[in-house]
């Protein structure tokens, strides 16, 4: 069950994200990926500096912290291009 709320919250924090960055986001399956791995930077992030995550509505902005990190990450190394992007 842990992998579901895992992957659920990571699906609402990639969609989030896209919303944030008005579109530049990498599609369903890519935002659900870069909230999932953003839920795991944030974890690490948050617990570096003693922050819990006590309910699912902080679990989910820990998520969002992470991925908008790794978002911005991946733009400036330039290492994929956004959903919809033309060559």
């Amino acid at each position: 069950m842990h992998l579901v709320a895992m992957l659920f919250i990571g699906f609402i924090a990639g969609w989030i994200v896209g919303v944030l960055t008005r579109g530049h986001g990498f599609g369903l399956l890519g935002n659900t990926l870069v909230g999932v791995v953003g839920s795991l930077i944030g974890s690490f992030v948050f617990g570096f500096t003693g922050l819990a995550a006590v309910t699912w509505v902080g679990s989910v902005v820990r998520s969002v912290v992470g991925a908008l990190a790794l978002f911005f990450v991946i733009n400036v190394l330039g290492l994929a291009k956004p959903h919809g992007a033309r060559e």
